[in-house]
């Protein structure tokens, strides 16, 4: 009887969205790694790259090798809590009460 295999093969996602000035630098070191995760059979997916350094594997010849993620959809209005672009409440004054403060104060 012959069983066949259906694991997937391992991923190891980088964020890198704190990265803000990608160098040639930043490219050779994800080619390290990729090459690195290869050996182990491990797939290297990158998240949240800018378009520099997108700009940059695509100069390097290295954009097909290290795939980046496509960025998610924006999540609609209803599933935030809150509509944006409307305006905060305007509280209602209290009755019967009265700002207290002498005539001669100036204004804070």
């Amino acid at each position: 009887m012959e069983t066949k295999r259906t694991t997937a093969h391992p991923v190891l996602t980088c964020d890198l969205g704190a990265l803000t000035a990608p160098d040639l630098a930043v490219v050779d070191a994800l080619a390290r790694l990729r090459l690195a995760a290869a050996r182990h059979g491990v797939g290297v997916l990158l998240l949240n790259a800018s378009g520099s350094l997108q700009e940059l594997l695509a100069f390097s010849g290295l954009a097909d090798v290290l795939p980046v993620a496509p960025e998610p959809d924006a999540l609609p209005a209803g599933l935030l809590g809150f509509e944006p672009g409307r305006e905060a409440e305007q509280r209602e004054e209290h009755v019967g009460v009265e700002k207290v403060g002498e005539s001669g104060d100036p204004a804070r």
